[in-house]
């Protein structure tokens, strides 16, 4: 595997562990485990948010937000990324359909992929922000973008397995 293969591949785990999540109703979507802010809609919502508003301030292009928007009727609210929502912001992100979730997810990582397949090996070590030390490489942005989203839906896998098997 060269590393676009392993990028592109890397993209892809997320979208298939949130796949893999149970059957979730629209009230174990919406729960708050342990009084935790952040719900499992919350935390799949904020997966494809930070990779979409990443990977547009990366290449430039429209986020898949565009289309998705309308959908989940989050309004404003909605096209923050979550970071630093206060308790009372992250408990208005509530959202019913657990497939619009992952759809939205999958449409973000799917761009991110096509992106990457677009690049080349000296493109991924171009240094993209050198306002961190060391720089940021487009190579290593593009790592940060999807470990986010896998520990994100990694939470939610955990959180729904807690809701789903605490009976």
């Amino acid at each position: 595997m060269n590393s676009i293969e392993i990028l592109t591949d890397m993209a892809q785990r997320p979208v298939d562990a949130a796949k893999r999540l149970p059957h979730l109703t629209a009230t174990q979507l919406n729960a708050h485990p342990a009084d935790h802010p952040n719900s499992i809609a919350w935390l799949l919502w904020h997966s494809g948010r930070e990779v979409d508003v990443q990977l547009s301030d990366l290449t430039g292009a429209a986020q898949q937000w565009q289309q998705f928007r309308p959908r989940f009727e989050l309004g404003d609210l909605g096209d923050t990324v979550g970071l630093g929502h206060s308790p009372e912001q992250a408990s208005q992100i509530r959202v019913t359909d657990q497939q619009l979730l992952v759809a939205y997810l999958e449409a973000t990582l799917t761009a991110l992929s096509e992106y990457v397949e677009s690049l080349t090996d000296s493109a991924l070590g171009e240094v993209i922000d050198d306002s961190w030390t060391p720089p940021v490489t487009r190579g290593a942005r593009l790592v940060s973008i999807v470990d986010d989203a896998a520990v994100h839906v990694g939470q939610a896998a955990y959180a729904a397995g807690a809701i789903t098997h605490s009976h």
